[in-house]
């Protein structure tokens, strides 16, 4: 009752013009200084949002502006679109290419591995030593707001909260005073966690929050014996993930914004700037036990759609606080998703990892870390996982048949491996690290890949020469000024689309990943993946406006600055893969932009199979639609 009692005073805060919009042809003089909200719904596709489901997001796209072009930046993960919505470049520019890289260094707070997993606040802080403080090179939009004198905060997931102004996560030790941004993630309170101020800590403890964020496992309702109502739990290939929505960790991040963060900052008598990282819907469509080994209905089933619900409402809490406190005249909200969404496939007739037998892999089915075992077997190199202390995989059999999480080390040394398999879902990286002759080694390894009926599209560093069969890195944007180590290859894993009116609402895509068939995931170069919500209301946004030029996550922390009147990041940028202003979005812009639909074809491999990559381009801005092989990319 308390979420449907928001809901409906937000909607009709909207609908009675409470919440101020602009005529679309006038800049009328609202009073300085704005303030900014950047709402992240992880992991929501457009096909979710409609007036029945979703009120609070679908009105916020029709009474401000609605994307009907929006875009993720591949590989569409968390982390890497977490980065570029922080700074406004590309992944080639932040070195953040997936949610797991290859770091270059043994990561202490993650056993000394080299493929660390990035949602994680002491792995982050332990890359940021390594590369100067920062490992994004770039400048944060909350960074720049909070030099500026703005009160800022970051809220939500565990990783790309941080990731806003990720400088902040290096006084984790706490001998230092805590961090100028307040950061409420998974890990406040707990060992590892990204200290609070004073100021902070007083006002949830004033509002009766507590300073210990709770875990997903504290949920509603009561946790059963089969953990149905454990959001966490992912459950094995025998038994069904969570039923629930990961409500009672995000009612403590909404409250705590709500509550206690927006009455502080008011106080202060200065312009804010914040974002809030909505766990869901992503967290539960990767877990939902909806649809255990089975398609259909795989991440359209009940748990997923009120992972969807739970997102709308915090929107909805958080529009009600800012009529509330007299702050929605001067504040822009920005809704967007980091990524689409897809079913997980864990078929292959081509991979020997399939062919094996595993305790937790339902027969025929590919394990995780199937394209590592696929190129160790190949390459006839020993397989070793960085994810259990180098120890050596033997593949279907002994104590280690697969890697923990899908990384692989493949050569005769762990510690100076030839190849690196990074996996992430719905793509793999793959890195070379030290050979003494890459090219032969990658285009052995393309060759390889190219045999495999899981693979759609290869990316390759144009280092190595021109592959038939692939197209450069570069590209894509994903090679550029980044510290971190850049992938040689990039794999996208092949999708195809159960029968729905929506192939977008019912993609499914093969996925290197720990979770099970039927699950949910994203990673992907198809267009489910690559095509993400995003709209936008404010006093700086235009009215019932739509706008069907292409945008990206890249464009957003651009487009906020620009209206909060900051310099942008750009003054400090090291690389040059930067998002445009959305002018056409922004009260007095143009009513239209050009751009333009464009596709390049590599040159066709010994098999015949040739990468196609799909963009559109505006003012020299690229947007990446789909990418694959001929029939194995929905979308393309």
């Amino acid at each position: 009752m308390y979420h449907y009692l928001i809901l409906l005073k937000a909607l009709a805060l909207i609908a009675l013009g409470s919440i101020p919009f602009p005529n679309n042809h006038t800049i009328p003089q609202i009073p300085s200084p704005r303030n900014a909200i950047i709402f992240v719904a992880d992991g929501l596709r457009p096909s979710s949002v409609n007036e029945t489901d979703t009120p609070t997001l679908y009105y916020v796209g029709k009474i401000g502006v609605r994307f009907t072009n929006s875009h993720s930046l591949f590989p569409t993960l968390t982390t890497a679109n977490g980065s570029a919505i922080a700074t406004g470049h590309y992944l080639g520019d932040t070195g953040d290419f997936s949610n797991i890289i290859y770091a270059g260094f043994p990561i202490p707070s993650s056993g000394n591995s080299v493929t660390p997993f990035l949602e994680n606040d002491p792995n982050l802080a332990d890359i940021d030593e390594h590369y100067n403080g920062n490992y994004l090179n770039e400048e944060t939009l909350l960074a720049t707001a909070r030099k500026a004198g703005y009160s800022t905060a970051a809220v939500g997931k565990l990783g790309p909260t941080l990731i806003q102004d990720v400088t902040q996560g290096n006084r984790i030790s706490g001998t230092v005073p805590p961090p100028t941004t307040i950061v409420i993630d998974d890990a406040t309170g707990n060992t590892g966690g990204v200290p609070l101020n004073f100021d902070i800590s007083s006002a949830l403890t004033d509002v009766g929050l507590p300073t210990i964020a709770p875990t997903r496992a504290n949920n509603v309702p009561s946790i059963d014996s089969d953990q149905s109502g454990n959001n966490g739990f992912s459950g094995t290939n025998t038994t069904p993930g969570t039923k629930a929505a990961n409500l009672t960790q995000q009612q403590y991040f909404v409250d705590s914004l709500t509550k206690a963060i927006l009455p502080l900052f008011k106080s202060r008598g200065k312009p804010f700037t914040i974002v809030y990282w909505s766990r869901d819907p992503d967290g539960t469509q990767h877990n939902q036990g909806d649809s255990l080994n089975s398609l259909v209905p795989g991440i359209n089933g009940p748990t997923s759609k009120a992972a969807i619900k739970n997102a709308d409402n915090n929107l909805a809490q958080i529009l009600a606080a800012l009529h509330d406190l007299d702050l929605d005249s001067t504040t822009d909200i920005f809704v967007t998703a980091d990524h689409g969404f897809s079913t997980i496939s864990k078929g292959s007739k081509t991979s020997y990892a399939a062919t094996l037998s595993y305790p937790d892999v339902n027969p025929e089915f590919l394990p995780v870390g199937f394209v590592a075992i696929d190129l160790a077997k190949s390459l006839d190199l020993p397989l070793y996982d960085p994810d259990q202390k180098n120890q050596l995989i033997t593949p279907g059999s002994g104590t280690i048949p697969h890697s923990q999480f899908g990384n692989g080390l493949i050569g005769n040394n762990p510690s100076n491996p030839r190849v690196i398999v990074a996996a992430n879902g719905g793509s793999d990286l793959i890195y070379l690290p030290g050979d003494s002759d890459k090219k032969i080694l990658a285009r052995r390894i393309v060759d390889l890949l190219l045999q495999q009926d899981y693979v759609s599209g290869l990316f390759v560093d144009e280092s190595l020469g021109s592959i038939p069969g692939t197209l450069p890195l570069n590209l894509i944007n994903l090679q550029g000024s980044a510290l971190t180590p850049t992938p040689a290859i990039a794999v996208n894993f092949r999708s195809f689309s159960t029968e729905c009116d929506n192939p977008l609402a019912c993609t499914v895509e093969v996925a290197d990943t720990p979770l099970q068939q039927g699950q949910g995931v994203h990673g992907s170069f198809n267009r489910a993946d690559t095509f993400n919500y995003m709209a936008a209301m404010g006093p700086d946004f235009k009215q019932r406006y739509v706008d069907k030029a292409p945008v990206s996550n890249a464009d957003v922390s651009v487009t906020i600055a620009e209206v909060l009147g900051l310099n942008p990041p750009i003054p400090n940028n090291k690389g040059t893969l930067i998002g445009r202003v959305i002018k056409e979005a922004l009260v007095g812009g143009p009513d239209k932009v050009r751009f333009f639909t464009k596709s390049i074809t590599s040159k066709p491999a010994h098999n015949g199979l040739s990468t196609i990559l799909k963009y559109q381009e505006l003012d020299k801005t690229r947007y990446f639609d789909v990418a694959g092989f001929p029939n194995r990319s929905v979308g393309l």
